[in-house]
């Protein structure tokens, strides 16, 4: 090494040390009405760009920028969703609805245009193909057919410096997958402690899907400060559940629900029924009492503390001024004081020491103040309207409850077999809490359609609309449903097939922002829908093809054997070497026992020849029996003597 690299090594090292990517995590808890709690867990690292296009990767996660790198990703947004979010009891949507999926797994990202569609699209596949082995998700099935190019949906995050190429947006969905511990696993992989300690420790798997709502996102956006620093590339991974406090809180050596023992109920005395064998559950009052290491199972272990220029990891609960909240610490009965604390949020800064465990104690307590849940700026609902296996339509309700209008973008992604027809779009305005008064045709400022190609292409329907203030708009379209070829079909046909919920963006009243989370307003999205389509008798197919099949192998053997075999006469047909063969050794064989069998019998004469000899001698010399021997009845003789000695002894 020349000296002036050494000279230049230490300056290198020491830019390296002191330019250390950040990174923090925080948690935030509100108690819901009903005796739920929502839990928002939120991770964010960062690296330059610099460091990220030479692949020196400290907190950002590598394998994922690879990925990203290979497929010119510059902005990559997904989503993993399950279950359904109250509006009506829990209020407004957690981070505006930006964090937030579609049923199933929903994915968009802003690709490099540049060489043109078929490289767009070529990126897009490997994007989704290499995501799909990444965490464990069907991704690999998104195919044309779940591809939009949305216009007015979604807006780009990041910031982008000067000399930035042209982007292109591709979104697509799965609204059949199914989210499960394989997905949040590879998710806890992308963080710096992989789950072991700070607040990641608290997500297991088993109590994250035993939610009513979660929801996992992963968002990679670059960040170019307005000083003209160093641009950033930033990820931020969130989780958000809504957690049952009592069915969480049920133990695991007993996780099947069942009628708790007498003694153990709080009985309300007051009924005029009540007897030591009777007894009515007195209802507690006030909000239910828990803690993290109840709901979760463990308490937080430790904090990811990394280095010294990382934000610290922090709790954050949102409850009323009155409530008590014990934060302890370290094992102890040490309370951890807040280090921020306004009117409703209450802050906690973890200690540094990865060996302190940190759980929060919510204990009951009767509050005379009812903690208001911030209404949503929209409520939204869709469903299927019709009857039949041929034809149907669709139904999507928006209802604005604030006294100002909103103006919205409807995104919907259609399968390519629902077919709608454009010239029954519908879309009326009414009063809410005014039936008398008659609807009114909403006008559409723009509209974005592409439509669907058979087994190529699905529908593409973009709506930009105002919604009055405190009115109901209702958009009505009808459609046809396709036959599917047989092979086409899923094992379970009967079941229907998934259609992608409708994205709702409301637009911010005023749009001007760089690029932050304000221009891009809230989103909020319906519930996934079941299609019924004609479904075929799957026994007559399978009739068909055996069938056909049987005859096929019937005329083709004949007419196989027609071509193929020669017909000749018997004589013709000379032998066969084998036949001569087995013929010979046949013969053989029949020899060698012919001989075996001549032996046997010459060796039997010779024995019968010996006996009649010694009776001849003895009957001459007096000793055969008292029968006579004579020339023509000698044999007859010596049998009848025997006879009379056998009679003799019968007699004896």
């Amino acid at each position: 090494m020349k000296l002036s690299q050494l000279l230049t090594l230490p300056v290198a090292l020491a830019s390296a040390v002191l330019a250390i990517p950040e990174y923090s995590e925080h948690l935030h808890l509100r108690p819901l009405p009903n005796g739920y709690l929502y839990a928002g867990f939120n991770f964010t690292a960062s690296t330059t760009l610099s460091a990220y296009e030479s692949q020196h990767f400290r907190y950002f996660p590598r394998s994922l920028g690879q990925i990203l790198q290979h497929s010119h990703t510059q902005e990559l947004h997904l989503r993993f969703a399950l279950g359904r979010w109250d509006d009506e009891s829990w209020g407004s949507r957690p981070r505006d609805g930006r964090r937030e999926g579609g049923t199933g797994v929903e994915i968009w990202a802003w690709l490099d245009s540049g060489g043109g569609r078929v490289a767009v699209e070529e990126r897009w596949s490997n994007l989704v193909n290499s995501l799909s082995g990444l965490f464990c998700a069907s991704l690999n099935f998104i195919d044309g057919t779940k591809t939009t190019r949305p216009v007015l949906s979604f807006e780009p995050e990041g910031t982008r410096g000067e000399g930035g190429g042209s982007m292109e947006l591709l979104h697509g969905t799965l609204p059949h997958e199914v989210v499960c511990t394989e997905n949040l696993t590879p998710f806890l992989k992308l963080l710096p402690c992989k789950g072991k300690a700070g607040v990641s420790s608290l997500l297991d798997g088993h109590k994250v899907f035993d939610a009513n709502w979660q929801t996992m996102s992963i968002d990679v956006r670059p960040v170019c400060p307005v000083g003209g620093e160093e641009c950033r590339l930033e990820i931020q991974q969130t989780v958000d559940i809504v957690l049952d406090v009592e069915r969480s809180m049920r133990p695991r050596d007993d996780p099947i629900p069942r009628p708790r023992p007498i003694e153990e109920l709080e009985c309300d005395e007051s009924k005029s029924y009540h007897a030591p064998d009777t007894c009515y559950p007195k209802r507690k009052e006030g909000e239910m009492a828990w803690s993290l290491s109840k709901i979760f199972g463990t308490p937080v272990r430790g904090s990811c503390h990394l280095a010294d220029g990382d934000e610290g990891s922090d709790i954050g609960i949102e409850v009323l001024p009155d409530r008590l909240v014990n934060v302890l610490h370290g094992g102890s009965n040490d309370t951890l004081a807040p280090h921020k604390q306004n009117h409703d949020l209450r802050l906690f800064r973890l200690p540094d020491s990865a060996r302190q465990h940190t759980d929060i104690m919510v204990s009951q307590q009767v509050i005379q103040q009812v903690p208001l849940q911030n209404q949503p700026p929209l409520y939204a609902s869709r469903q299927i309207t019709g009857f039949g296996q041929e034809r149907g339509g669709m139904h999507a309700v928006i209802r604005n409850p604030h006294p100002d209008q909103q103006r919205i973008v409807y995104l919907e992604s259609l399968p390519w077999f629902l077919r709608p027809y454009m010239h029954t779009l519908k879309v009326q305005s009414h009063p809410t809490n005014s039936h008398d008064k008659p609807t009114m045709d909403v006008k559409l400022e723009k509209m974005y359609y592409t439509p669907a190609l058979d087994r190529l292409r699905g529908t593409h329907l973009e709506l930009l609309l105002t919604v009055p203030a405190e009115s109901t708009v209702e958009l009505t379209y009808d459609f046809d449903k396709a036959i599917l070829r047989y092979t086409e079909y899923p094992p379970d046909a009967n079941r229907g097939f998934d259609v992608a919920p409708a994205v709702i963006r409301v637009l911010p009243n005023n749009t001007a922002g760089n690029g932050n989370g304000n221009a891009q307003g809230s989103y909020l999205r319906t519930t996934s829908l079941l299609l019924p389509l004609p479904t075929p008798d799957f026994s007559m197919p399978y009739n068909v093809i055996i069938l056909t099949s049987t005859v096929i192998a019937l005329g083709f053997g004949s007419i196989f054997n027609l071509l193929v075999r020669r017909f000749v006469l018997a004589e013709e047909v000379p032998p066969s070497p084998l036949a001569l063969r087995v013929a010979q050794v046949a013969g053989a064989v029949g020899a060698i026992v012919q001989s075996l069998k001549g032996r046997l019998r010459g060796t039997e004469v010779g024995q019968s020849s010996g006996r009649k000899a010694a009776g001849g001698e003895g009957g001459m010399n007096g000793s055969g029996g008292g029968a006579k021997l004579n020339e023509s009845g000698g044999k007859d003789d010596w049998a009848g003597g025997a006879t009379s000695q056998d009679e003799s002894r019968k007699h004896r």
